[in-house]
């Protein structure tokens, strides 16, 4: 009688070539998507003090931002405007300001040449002197009145020259009626990749530090953003939004809501991305600085987490140095 012969994973990983051939996930920076935030200014910058290494950039660095994300070989950035409190109305008008911060920097980078993809957050938060991603009317967010306000924000962007929108605010049809108002004006192949299930998390702090939302803020976004205790919801909000005619779906946060990552691209098979959104950055971050952990080896494994999960791409602000990583 033949006796089986005991089965040795080991014998795959005794040596880096053997675990490089039998590797599963690959990640590179074509899987990245670089946040920037952008601030009046010429050759000016700011540290974001919540977001160690992370910088706000006048429009004239911006540019030179993108022409090394290009030089790294990362698709893609995604721009985020400081906006001065003085240009925050309760109607959010300089959302769809075609000379806003967020569509300067698109032109700039537009007429230098730079060769990657600009997506643009299509959110009324950074122009809201109430810090919500809707308007506020007697405490209330509105929504059909913020959709108009969004259409007209968006419609701005794609004539700026963003080659993506990205539809972060949450309101109920607002990527129909995006995508119509792009179609009706001629803009057919602008993308949408919509914040599909963007949930109320605890780890934005940072983020609306640097785009100067967290004074501004009235109370919290629970009734348009998702509960983090759903995942049926999330699925049914990512069809939606692809039946509208998004092109692309977003789960937000990540690392937190890896399950909804997995459930999405199994479920829909559409191009799917996450967010490793400010708060997950500033907690390693912090860990590394303090020599918790090994900084460099948690954001790459955390990031080939978020592949493994089956997402095709990744917001992070460890883009850049991830990708110069990558590239050796």
């Amino acid at each position: 009688m033949t006796r089986a012969l005991p089965t040795r994973f080991r014998r795959l990983k005794t040596t880096p070539a053997i675990r490089a051939l039998v590797q599963e996930t690959v990640l590179s920076p074509s899987d990245l998507i670089w946040p920037m935030f952008v601030m009046e200014g010429e050759n000016a910058r700011t540290q974001v003090p919540s977001m160690p290494g992370v910088e706000r950039l006048s429009v004239d660095l911006i540019v030179e931002a993108a022409r090394k994300a290009e030089a790294l070989s990362i698709p893609a950035i995604c721009l985020f405007p400081y906006t001065d409190t003085a240009l925050k109305t309760q109607g959010c008008e300089e959302a769809w300001n075609p000379d806003n911060l967020s569509n300067r920097a698109t032109r700039a980078i537009r007429d230098a040449g730079v060769n990657v993809a600009i997506m643009t957050d299509v959110a009324l938060d950074p122009y809201n002197i109430n810090g919500h991603d809707g308007i506020v009317r007697d405490g209330v967010i509105v929504n059909d009145e913020s959709v108009e306000a969004l259409v007209k924000m968006a419609l701005a962007q794609a004539e700026a020259g963003a080659d993506i929108l990205g539809p972060s605010d949450m309101m109920d049809g607002r990527i129909g009626a995006i995508r119509t108002e792009l179609e009706a004006q001629g803009f057919t192949d602008t993308a949408i990749l919509s914040y599909a299930a963007k949930y109320a998390s605890a780890y934005y702090g940072p983020f609306r530090d640097a785009v100067g939302a967290s004074g501004a803020l009235t109370g919290d976004k629970k009734t348009y953003q998702m509960n983090p205790a759903n995942a049926d919801e999330a699925l049914r909000l990512v069809a939606r939004d692809l039946d509208e005619g998004a092109d692309m779906v977003m789960v937000k946060p990540g690392q937190p809501y890896l399950d909804i990552c997995r459930a999405v691209k199994d479920g829909l098979g559409a191009p799917s991305f996450a967010y490793q959104v400010s708060g997950e950055f500033a907690m390693i971050v912090a860990a590394g600085q303090q020599g918790w952990i090994d900084e460099e080896a948690c954001i790459l494994e955390s990031l080939m987490g978020f592949k493994r999960a089956g997402c095709d791409g990744v917001l992070t602000y460890f883009a850049p140095r991830v990708a110069a990583l990558l590239n050796g």
